[in-house]
């Protein structure tokens, strides 16, 4: 959503979406009991909205699905990357594709691709678990270069990293300058529930060399699948688990500016569980039909003091789960 005052963006949002039948939209933000509106998730975080409308579709032939990562781009509308390489460029209001390329490794083989930024200049940053690694591509897909990855994060046995469980999240500080990779789960060796988070800095020549390194503790059996810089430098961190014949754990969490100490000290903003269906429904058990497996998240704008914040579901291309979108309202 773009900024712009709360009833007036929700009000311009909702007509938009519900017209081209791909939003449900909160109501109006009436008590429960008196404590919450009808809108909220925890006291942190309200759900504005979600749409279906992409789930099991095709753009110019091309599978709309398998969701893992949201950048916003320079002019506000989000970018979505798929872990079969795919990059979409949406409308920033219908979140309709108006765009697609195909990204590839030095080989020509597609990446298991899970974190993406958009760069200043145009340029993509992609992360992928395959190796893991981090490439710079075109605006057109061409690839560009790779930075370093210390050899400890590479996938065992050449490293630590298990594998499908490295390079989940990226995240580019609002510095322009400290680029930030978060694991999805520990390192061999490591104890259970403490994830990496590896940074590089920008040079005076425009690429990255490896930085500081930092620690960041799950909660028990979730490991993190997205991390998202705010604009004062915290960390939106979603941490995700799934357990067979109960469905999926989505938790939302703030983390401190990586700067002093190695542990990252995090406070719960809410439990996806705990938010509103909004008339979601679900194709296999789940805590709340809303759920499903969340893997990318991009902060879009702002409603006055709160983050509007966007939401993505991987879908596995997987006939029981669903690419959705959340918008949320984040009181960080």
């Amino acid at each position: 959503m773009r900024p712009g005052t709360l009833r007036t963006a929700l009000a311009a949002l909702t007509a938009v979406l519900a017209a081209a039948g791909c939003l449900t939209a909160a109501g109006p933000a009436a008590a429960q009991g008196g404590r919450h509106p009808a809108d909220a998730c925890s006291p942190s975080v309200s759900l504005t909205g979600f749409t279906d409308a992409l789930d099991k579709t095709t753009y110019d032939g091309t599978y709309v699905g398998n969701l893992s990562a949201l950048a916003p781009g320079r002019d506000g509308s989000p970018a979505a990357l798929s872990d079969r390489s795919e990059l979409f460029r949406l409308d920033a209001r219908t979140l309709e594709p108006r765009g697609v390329i195909t990204l590839a490794d030095e080989k020509g083989a597609a990446l298991d691709s899970e974190g993406l930024v958009a760069d200043w200049d145009g340029t993509y940053l992609v992360s992928s678990e395959t190796e893991p690694s981090v490439r710079r591509y075109s605006r057109t897909g061409e690839l560009l270069g790779r930075l370093p990855v210390p050899g400890d994060l590479r996938t065992a046995p050449e490293g630590r990293a298990r594998a499908n469980g490295s390079f989940e999240g990226l995240t580019l500080l609002p510095d322009g300058r400290t680029l930030l990779a978060s694991m999805e789960y520990p390192l061999d060796g490591d104890p259970a529930g403490l994830v990496r988070y590896q940074t590089w800095q920008r040079t005076g020549h425009g690429d990255f060399r490896t930085g500081a390194r930092y620690a960041y503790r799950t909660d028990p059996g979730l490991g993190v699948s997205e991390v998202t810089a705010t604009p004062d430098g915290r960390l939106l961190v979603l941490e995700r688990g799934f357990t067979a014949g109960v469905g999926n754990t989505v938790r939302l969490h703030l983390a401190d500016r990586p700067a002093h100490g190695t542990v990252l000290h995090k406070r719960l903003l809410a439990d996806l569980a705990d938010c509103p269906t909004l008339g979601a429904t679900a194709k296999q058990p789940q805590p709340n039909p809303l759920l499903d497996n969340f893997e990318g998240m991009a902060v879009t704008g702002r409603s006055g003091g709160p983050l509007e914040v966007l939401v993505v579901s991987d879908d596995n291309q997987n006939d029981v789960q669903t690419t959705r979108f959340l918008r949320l309202r984040v009181r960080a």
